[in-house]
């Protein structure tokens, strides 16, 4: 069976999960939740620190979610969490999309957000999807598009952080940009029926930008996705340093934006 072949960009450092954690079914799956039946049998890919996953088996009290990330101590995070809310109707499992751990026609809805764009092959990643959901389910990807990202006020090592993660990303394996491509990857998965859509997150509070800016700030010198920057020759740390006071400054402006465009499918199968 296929098998993941590209690295993790991000990693699982404080800064990441600090974004992660934030995500909720409102603010990242709003585009899915109207399709979801009190009964449904759903399965959430790159489940993470489980705050989606807790928020969908909240809407589907008669049915039941398995949530799986590839990253065991997510996983017991992701766990955790929902124990601690209380939700009942969820499972947990260490899984790797390429190669699904479930039977033809499992689910009424398989749920991605935030995956493909970090995976090695996300034709193969769809076709599992599309294989493990029941004829007339729905397979929902969510994912963000690096390349539409906009911000004011438009700072040069900001230029420079977006161009640097580009190059870090797609060494990895990874396709940043994926937002733009869900559809085309779909259609070549088999999908016939596609409905694309489109929505953002937007960061222009005080606490908003302080937040945004103070994530990507410590991500960009502490995560993992910093330490493959070095290794892999695309930065040094002096350069990362620059970049993440830059964030800082960036986040300190009154008339700071930023714009986090995401593409969006649901594949009824």
């Amino acid at each position: 069976m296929p098998k993941e072949t590209a690295v993790y960009t991000h990693g699982h450092h404080e800064s990441v999960l600090r974004s992660h954690s934030w995500r909720t079914a409102a603010n990242s799956a709003a585009y899915l939740t109207g399709e979801l039946k009190p009964d449904a049998r759903v399965l959430d890919i790159g489940c993470g620190p489980g705050t989606i996953s807790a928020d969908l088996a909240a809407l589907v009290p008669d049915g039941h979610v398995t949530a799986v990330d590839a990253a065991p101590a997510i996983v017991d995070q992701a766990r955790a969490y929902a124990e601690g809310r209380g939700q009942r109707n969820m499972a947990f499992a260490v899984a790797d999309v390429h190669a699904l751990d479930h039977p033809d026609g499992s689910f009424d809805v398989v749920h991605a957000h935030q995956v493909l764009q970090h995976v090695g092959d996300p034709v193969q990643a769809l076709r599992e999807m599309r294989r493990v959901t029941r004829p007339g389910g729905l397979v929902a990807v969510r994912d963000s598009d690096y390349g539409a990202f906009a911000w004011f006020p438009e700072l040069p090592s900001l230029d420079t952080w977006l161009e640097l993660y580009h190059r870090v990303a797609r060494a990895n394996g990874g396709e940043p940009d994926a937002g733009r491509r869900l559809r085309s990857w779909a259609r070549e998965a088999g999908f016939t029926d596609i409905a694309s859509t489109a929505s953002t997150w937007c960061f222009a509070t005080p606490d908003e930008r302080a937040w945004w800016s103070g994530l990507w700030a410590d991500r960009t010198v502490a995560s993992s996705y910093a330490k493959l920057a070095v290794d892999g020759g695309h930065a040094t740390e002096a350069v990362l340093a620059e970049i993440a006071e830059e964030w800082r400054e960036w986040g300190a402006h009154d008339d700071a934006w930023f714009m986090v465009p995401h593409g969006e499918i649901l594949c009824r199968v």
